[in-house]
């Protein structure tokens, strides 16, 4: 502990700080069993090889990331705009505290092309532990993971398909450390709007295999990336991903100014900028001929929404930590937060509610590819980051909205989440366009009765529950497709709602299946039948005030399946 003055009234053990250790300085894997479930679950014979290496890593976030974070928040980038002789230079200036966080990530990035090859041949998947990489990074810095980028992967991918060679290999070159390595970064939302394509003003016209594009980005994602997928308007009009990169091909600077930086709500780590586009050398991300290479986009927006996704579920399961910590340490009435019933039944729905979201962002990362999924995973973890981190400061009360306690923060930097890659709205409106064009939501029910078969024994009403929430579903969606189109449309979030209920109540029946089965306990049953009751229940006119008290019960459980601490 650092020195302090002892005031007189000082004395009581009420005011010794120690007993107020939050999340930060802790070892995150250590302390949260449902990541070590779903690593054991998702990693079967690998999770032997791959535990010391996330024990490593969960020091790493809780230690040095974390206490980086907090020392960005207060000092963030700035734009150094002209050098000494007036030449625009456009150069974002990263704090100290940014490169050493940086630094130490890119030495343990579980996303390098060595760290995955040693996973494959350990027999662990890859992109589980790249999931599990961004979800505990995501705890300490939703701005960091923007920085590193989501999208490096995709634009790698692309570029190895349709970038010219010598752009290729330079491709190859920044991104020769893994994906996040580069710092992909988006240049899509303009002046006249983010989701308007239709309003998009930036041009492409064509130079030899290269093109040169000019307009204004209103919102650049990272303006210190190396690389950047832009959207720009080709000369018949459609809308097209172009790669673009800081420099030319031949080594000079590209035509990429920046305006100036954004002064933010949060996730101040991250470089956001208004971005002038003047003949800058642009390479088309689809192949000739496939006109305008929304398809493309789509996959780029839809890898990204799992991405804020997992930043979304971050910033609650950090919210959830925080809020267990300190109302375990706060005393008020006599006893501990925590062990008073109002109290108790708020972290007992933080705690059902976390994980619920937790369920779908890792199947969306490592089960099936469902075309409704990142939507709808989106829709749901970045709602519950804000609605998490508001608890979390409501539990720590005045000393919540502090900027010295860290939930503030978390609050700040949560409510983006519900903006990037698409608001509330433009996800359902994408779930439409899913279900209309594509038929999506045959294969999204299917997922769901498959879930539901490898429900655990003895939760034969939880499973009824559901089942009958998946029938009821199917006749929301039939209903829904013959309404009128203003109405149908109206009716796409309570839609969109429902379907993302159903599919954590049986994502949550489905872990809970494979820990009965596993011989790890029964916990996450009780999680599934507490999701169900109070997401697919009928409540009744007394609006649960008479059904049974689980939460209140097995509180103990519930808690100590979601958060330990050394000695527990």
């Amino acid at each position: 502990m650092g020195r302090y003055l002892v005031e007189p009234f000082d004395h009581s053990d009420r005011y010794a700080t120690e007993r107020y250790q939050g999340a930060a300085g802790r070892n995150w894997w250590r302390c949260d069993p449902t990541l070590r479930l779903l690593m054991r679950r998702y990693l079967g014979d690998g999770f032997a090889w791959a535990q010391p290496h996330l024990d490593r890593l969960g020091g790493l976030m809780g230690g040095l990331v974390a206490e980086c974070a907090e020392e960005t928040d207060r000092n963030p980038p700035r734009l150094e705009k002209y050098d000494k002789w007036g030449r625009d230079v456009s150069q974002v200036v990263m704090p100290p505290s940014f490169h050493t966080a940086r630094r130490a990530l890119m030495a343990d990035n579980f996303t390098s092309p060595a760290f995955t090859e040693q996973a494959r041949a350990n027999g662990a998947d890859p992109a589980v532990l790249g999931a599990a990489w961004t979800y505990l990074l995501d705890q300490a810095d939703i701005g960091m993971g923007c920085a590193l980028g989501t999208g490096g992967d995709m634009v790698v991918s692309l570029a190895e398909k349709h970038a010219p060679p010598d752009v290729r290999d330079r491709v190859r070159e920044i991104f020769a450390d893994g994906y996040y390595s580069g710092e992909a970064a988006q240049m899509f939302t303009e002046r006249t709007g983010g989701s308007d394509l239709a309003a998009l003003e930036t041009t492409a016209e064509p130079d030899g295999d290269a093109w040169l594009l000019n307009g204004v980005k209103w919102f650049a994602s990272n303006a210190n990336g190396s690389a950047f997928v832009a959207l720009a308007r080709l000369p018949e009009g459609a809308v097209a991903p172009f790669l673009v990169l800081w420099e030319r091909r031949d080594g000079r600077r590209n035509g990429v100014r920046i305006r100036r930086l954004k002064d933010k709500l949060g996730t101040r780590s991250v470089a956001s900028a208004e971005v002038e586009l003047a003949d800058a050398e642009a390479f088309l991300l689809a192949g000739a001929g496939s006109g305008s290479g929304l398809g493309t986009m789509m996959k780029l927006t839809n890898a990204s929404r799992l991405g804020v996704a997992m930043m979304g579920v971050g910033v609650a399961r950090r919210a959830l930590v925080e809020s267990i910590c300190y109302a375990r340490a706060r005393e008020a009435f006599g006893r501990p937060l925590a062990e008073q019933p109002l109290m108790r039944r708020k972290l007992a729905e933080l705690i059902v509610e976390v994980e619920a979201a937790q369920a779908m962002v890792f199947d969306g990362h490592a089960g099936p590819r469902l075309r409704l999924a990142p939507a709808l995973i989106k829709l749901r973890a970045a709602r519950l980051g804000v609605t998490a981190a508001g608890d979390a400061v409501e539990v720590h009360g005045g000393n919540g909205y502090v900027e010295q306690w860290p939930v503030a923060r978390l609050l700040r930097d949560a409510q983006v989440n519900p903006i990037w890659e698409g608001g509330d709205y433009i996800l359902c409106l994408d779930v439409r366009r899913a279900m209309l064009r594509e038929a999506a939501h045959e294969p999204f029910l299917d997922r769901l009765e498959a879930a539901l078969g490898q429900a655990p024994g003895g939760e034969a009403a939880t499973v009824s529950l559901v089942e009958q929430r998946v029938a009821d579903l199917r006749k929301a969606i039939t209903a829904w497709s013959g309404l009128a189109p203003a109405l149908a449309e109206a009716r796409l979030y309570p839609l969109a709602q429902l379907m993302a209920d159903v599919y954590a109540a049986a994502l949550l029946l489905e872990q809970a299946g494979w820990e009965q089965r596993a011989g790890h306990g029964g916990r996450k049953a009780l999680v599934a039948r507490l999701y169900a009751r109070a997401r697919l229940a009928d409540q009744g006119p007394l609006r649960g005030i008479d059904g049974p008290a689980d939460d209140l019960e097995h509180f103990d459980d519930l808690r100590t399946g979601a958060f330990t601490e050394t000695g527990d």
